[in-house]
């Protein structure tokens, strides 16, 4: 069975550049963005992970932590930071979990059962699929993934955005529609009566069709 949203996210321990953490502890009452990559010392993730140590004060200011990981050891994840501050102006400041059993790329579906147990001799080709963004909620559940090519960089603006929809939507009763951006009109769900709808919504909402209510985000 694949993994899909609002399942458990695998729990598991590892090693980071941080020291050895317990995913769920590590996460704690908060957010988390786990974020992967096939191989150290590659040129797109170098760019990932120099961008999302710069939006870190972002995430942080949303209560989640973010975390990468990388099927190499954890020695060469210290190096790979130096380049990555050097050529992307920001200094990784979270932790990245080495996995050179291959264990938490498994548990996550990223890699098959028969991957074998270690990083030794393996490319970033044979680790293509290991290329899946996670935002873990503070249940502990998936509330979205995001698998891009290694051809393609990622859009951590966009994983910004969509944490707010989350975080918006998990507190209020609500949906966001396309290309929405904090402070936009939201959606009134179906699910929500006009009875209900005018306790949220007392100075009123727009109705497109009776199933299309727009409505100003509330504060």
């Amino acid at each position: 069975m694949s993994l899909r949203i609002n399942d458990t996210a695998p729990d598991f321990t590892a090693e980071t550049t941080e020291g050895t953490i317990n995913f769920h502890k590590w996460i704690g009452d908060g957010w988390a963005i786990l974020f992967s990559h096939p191989k150290d010392f590659t040129p797109v993730c170098t760019t990932e992970l120099g961008y999302m140590a710069g939006l870190q004060p972002e995430f942080a200011k949303r209560n989640t932590k973010i975390i990468g990981l990388s099927v190499d050891p954890v020695t060469n994840h210290g190096k790979w930071a130096a380049d990555i501050e050097e050529t992307q102006g920001h200094k990784v400041n979270y932790p990245m979990i080495g996995d050179t059993e291959l264990k938490v790329a498994k548990l996550y579906e990223m890699l098959p059962a028969d991957a074998g147990s270690t990083s030794e001799g393996r490319t970033a080709a044979t680790n293509a699929t290991v290329r899946t963004v996670f935002v873990i909620g503070p249940d502990k559940k998936i509330k979205l993934m995001l698998i891009y090519p290694m051809s393609t960089g990622r859009n951590f603006d966009e994983v910004l955005r969509v944490l707010d929809s989350l975080q918006l939507t998990a507190r209020l009763k609500v949906a966001t529609p396309v290309n929405w951006k904090n402070g936009d009109d939201i959606i009134i769900p179906p699910a929500v009566s006009d009875e209900e709808a005018h306790k949220m919504f007392p100075d009123g909402w727009k109705t497109l069709k009776p199933y299309l209510r727009v409505a100003p985000q509330p504060k």
